[in-house]
């Protein structure tokens, strides 16, 4: 897992089951980056109490850390290469956090774009400081392990960009001790929900799990929205944009058969039936598998336990290593 690899650090907060929109847009890429990349995933529960605080929502956090692990173990994610943690076992983390918060303004953390759109989404009239200073808490988590790249989507870019000008300003007061880390922006794609409006969403209720039956994915696939005008089968369809073909070409390895659909779709010569029926098929035949992992790692009721124990331990370590290195380039070590 170390060597002369970069390390990476990302993560989730955990609010629920992860679904097929979580799979195109991260999941996917995680499993391929811990080939070449000694990585850090991160179960962000301490993030999460900077929008939700209340008790009714707190009381699901085990049972969502517990899926939102098993829903990364499940699709490939081996503890084995990576390094699995759960932030609230790295008590470094909000050691760090509180340092690096006077190295940066109120003003600036309020200029965040993603914070304005988190307020507007929540309808939150004044953030608390924890969600005012999520960015710090992110920097807190990303330099602790010392990372040097960041996976993210551009909407997350300015957030790392607060990390980045925390580790230079650091350096530049205290000598050089931290890595300024780089963004790893992909195109990280959007999948439309099932209904057709905005992405996939746990909270619009649009989603199809990667924790979902097959009984359970027919029938919201059968649900799904396609094109409003196609009132009966014989009328020619749209195919761009039209939800069904966009999870066609997302999950269905069949070319020739979406392909074929497509055409006749257009033409007018077959139904949503036959469409929506091939999809379920497909989509089944792409969780099958995720879900047969699932199946073996729950055999071992402490599975996630024993994969965060382990993987926070690690990160307390590196987390230790580099609060040495805060403390020794700012003179604070008096005992030690």
């Amino acid at each position: 897992m170390t060597g002369n690899k970069k390390r990476i650090l990302t993560g989730d907060r955990p609010t629920g089951r992860l679904h097929l929109g979580h799979y195109v847009g991260t999941l996917a890429n995680r499993v391929k980056l811990q080939d070449n990349y000694d990585c850090f995933f991160l179960v962000a529960d301490l993030h999460m109490l900077t929008t939700r605080t209340e008790l009714e929502r707190l009381r699901h956090t085990a049972e969502n850390i517990r899926a939102v692990v098993l829903d990364n173990l499940s699709v490939g994610i081996d503890p084995n290469r990576s390094t699995y943690l759960l932030q609230s076992l790295v008590p470094q983390i909000a050691e760090l956090q509180l340092i690096f918060s006077m190295l940066v303004t109120v003003p600036r953390l309020q200029r965040v774009p993603t914070l304005k759109e988190v307020m507007h989404d929540l309808e939150i009239e004044q953030p608390s400081m924890g969600l005012l200073s999520y960015p710090v808490l992110q920097a807190a988590d990303i330099l602790c392990v010392r990372a040097n790249l960041v996976p993210v989507g551009k909407d997350q870019a300015s957030h790392l960009e607060v990390t980045r000008e925390i580790a230079r300003r650091f350096n530049g007061l205290y000598g050089d001790t931290l890595p300024e880390p780089d963004t790893l922006i992909g195109e990280v794609p959007t999948l439309v929900g099932i209904d057709g409006q905005a992405k996939m969403s746990k909270s619009l209720d649009n989603a199809i799990y990667l924790s979902d039956d097959a009984k359970t994915v027919e029938q919201k696939v059968r649900g799904m929205f396609t094109d409003p005008n196609r009132v009966r089968a014989d009328i020619p369809g749209r195919v761009e944009g039209n939800p069904v073909f966009i999870y066609h070409d997302a999950f269905n390895p069949n070319i020739e058969e979406v392909n074929d659909l497509k055409d006749r779709y257009r033409l007018g010569k077959v139904g949503d039936v036959e469409v929506k029926r091939k999809l379920a098929t497909a989509i089944n035949n792409f969780l099958e598998p995720i879900r047969q992992r699932r199946a073996e790692l729950e055999q071992n009721p402490r599975i996630v336990e024993e994969v965060l124990t382990a993987g926070s331990e690690r990160a307390r370590q590196e987390a230790d290593e580099t609060l040495r290195m805060v403390k020794d380039a700012m003179g604070l070590n008096f005992l030690q």
